[in-house]
């Protein structure tokens, strides 16, 4: 069978993205005018994908933002950082925007403050203490000093409200895997968007008390209830707190040497966990990863948390420990190329090496779309170890999203008249979507909507327009935002799969024939001293095309080189594929002499 020539598309299905969606990003629509006193629900990204959550709030001329988020590239985007929401839609209403609020601290909630914050110029900001912190943090390392140009407004209080024109803010307290997160209430005068951005429901707390939302069956109605939709398709009984501290407890009281913990720098309260466990048995913890060290240090500032004295020490001084005496909690969990444990996997660290008698522990759930990587670094762990554990095993990690069961609970104790869900690849917004049919919600008031879908409410229904906003990818590429294109990340990809083929060919001015032999360069596609014969014939094939195309220079006429080089780019390209079932990229280069 022959194989078809590959294609780059950038939205794949593993992100839920198809054809008809890229086009609809792409295209320049007009949308209809705004109907006065209704509310526009607009997602400018994590309706289709895991991450780069962004969701517009718009009534008359008031418009508020909730989150700014980023989504990691995907294996298919070679050379990209991460991505971030198209602001394009709110290009030349900045001055309309009363607030962007921020949910959470997590990177697909914050990643893109740092760019979309100066690109809109600094609106009001709006979130929990340690949120706040961190985003500034993020905007210092982005941007030196950009952190004092921020308009906050910091939450201190779960009861505090806050005026923003059309709009009144309200929070409801949630349970996620960071501290300060939080539920919004957005009440505009045709109705209540209820939005708990990311969250689960802790049925077995540590240290507070379980969350119900019987109390937003109550708010000024009717209600529009948005709801990660990640537990749509998880029917597993979630791991409660309790049941995963004891675990993690048990096997660093038992562990023969050190203890590697491996689990995300936000698990502020996780960490805090371990340093008193090692505070009461004698042990001494080290972190490593400086997203981990920092945000421990925000929380501790901000009074979050107390270390206890003396339970922590600097990675370089645990070789002046037993082993058994020693705990080592890092990032790199996901297999993060510069965090620190695939560094200590590869034999990179400065500090530590792996021994057989180490215990690890991966307290760390796997982020859609990051599978691969993980296995490859459990993979090399099992070489390096023999004592791994991660919840496959034991229950050593509690996940900061609900399942079908948490979902159907709060639908059931909030009681929404309309139902959005939302953050997720599109079949999960499906799924949750039939589970709100399910529980009483009418087929018409659920919309399960597409990044850039407007959504428009006026009390009596809600409609979906038509027309969408562009939500094409945003690519940040080192100091690059939007520089790199789909035109640029195709060429690259198709640099990944097929290599470069760079043809040089001289040609006599006078005669309008090939000096010599052309010179080929290939890389990715062939070895060359392996391929004599292919070079041979390829040669020929150049010369061929070249004297054909290129007409005789010295009759008066002046060749035309660009139609030369596309002859060569299509022609070779096709000679190539016929030979080998590979399309390299094609980079033709004619001297004429």
């Amino acid at each position: 069978m022959q194989k078809q020539r590959r294609s780059y598309n950038p939205r794949r299905a593993k992100s839920g993205f198809n054809q008809q969606d890229r086009n609809h990003s792409e295209v320049k629509t007009v949308l209809p005018a705004a109907r006065p006193n209704t509310l526009r629900i607009i997602p400018l990204g994590g309706c289709e994908e895991v991450g780069r959550n962004m969701t517009v709030f718009e009534y008359n001329h008031d418009i508020v933002i909730l989150d700014m988020g980023l989504q990691f590239p995907e294996e298919d985007m070679p050379g990209i950082d991460y991505v971030i929401p198209n602001t394009e839609y709110l290009k030349g209403k900045e001055k309309n925007i009363k607030a962007v609020i921020f949910s959470h601290g997590h990177l697909d909630h914050i990643g893109a403050a740092p760019i979309l914050l100066k690109k809109l110029n600094y609106p009001q900001v709006i979130g929990r203490p340690l949120t706040m912190e961190m985003i500034k943090h993020r905007m210092e390392d982005f941007e030196k000093g950009s952190s004092k140009k921020l308009n906050t407004t910091y939450i201190k209080d779960l009861k505090d409200t806050v005026g923003l024109g059309n709009f009144l803010l309200k929070f409801f307290q949630i349970d996620h895997a960071i501290m300060d997160a939080v539920g919004v209430i957005l009440e505009t005068p045709v109705g209540t968007v209820l939005h708990p951005g990311d969250w689960t429901i802790e049925k077995d707390p540590i240290g507070r008390d379980v969350i119900h939302y019987h109390h937003l069956a109550n708010v000024k109605r009717p209600t529009i209830l948005m709801l990660e939709a990640l537990g749509a398709i998880n029917t597993k009984t979630p791991v409660t707190e309790q049941e995963m501290l004891g675990n993690i407890n048990k096997l660093i009281g038992g562990a023969p040497g050190r203890t590697i913990i491996a689990t995300f720098s936000s698990q502020i309260e996780r960490i805090k966990q371990i340093l008193e466990f090692a505070s009461q048995t004698g042990k001494k913890v080290a972190l490593d990863g400086f997203s981990m060290k920092l945000n421990i240090e925000l929380a501790t500032k901000l009074g979050y948390i107390t270390v206890p004295k003396g339970v922590t020490i600097s990675v370089d001084k645990i070789k002046e420990y037993p082993d058994n005496k020693v705990i080592v909690i890092c990032t790199g969990a996901q297999g993060e190329e510069m965090a620190a444990l695939p560094r200590i996997i590869a034999g990179n660290h400065k500090y530590i090496t792996i021994k057989k008698d180490d215990t690890i522990i991966f307290s760390s759930s796997v982020i859609p779309g990051n599978e691969r990587t993980v296995q490859r670094v459990k993979d090399n762990i099992y070489r390096l170890s023999d004592n791994v554990y991660h919840n496959d095993i034991i229950s050593v990690h509690a996940s900061g999203h609900t399942n079908v069961d948490g979902i159907k609970q709060m639908l059931s104790e909030v009681k929404p008249d309309y139902f959005i869900p939302v953050y997720g690849n599109h079949f999960m917004l499906k799924e949750c979507a039939r589970l709100g049919v399910v529980m009483g919600i009418r087929k018409d008031r659920v919309v399960v909507p597409d990044n850039g879908s407007v959504m428009v409410f006026d009390r009596q229904k809600i409609e979906v327009l038509k027309e969408k906003v562009p939500v094409n990818y945003v690519f940040v590429d080192g100091l690059g935002v939007g520089d790199v294109g789909e035109i640029v990340l195709r060429d690259r990809q198709i640099l990944a799969q097929d290599g470069m083929f760079v043809i040089v060919a001289i040609i006599d001015h006078a005669t309008g024939k090939v000096k010599g032999s052309p010179d080929i360069i290939s890389r990715g596609f062939v070895y060359l001293r392996e391929s004599k014969d292919l070079l041979k014939q390829t040669r020929k094939k150049v010369v061929e095309i070249v004297e054909k195309t290129g007409g005789h220079g010295g009759s008066g006429t002046t060749p035309d080189w660009s139609y030369v080089k596309d002859e060569l780019r299509n022609k070779i390209g096709d000679f190539l594929f016929a030979k080998t079932e590979r399309r390299p990229m094609i980079l033709p280069v004619v001297i004429e002499v």
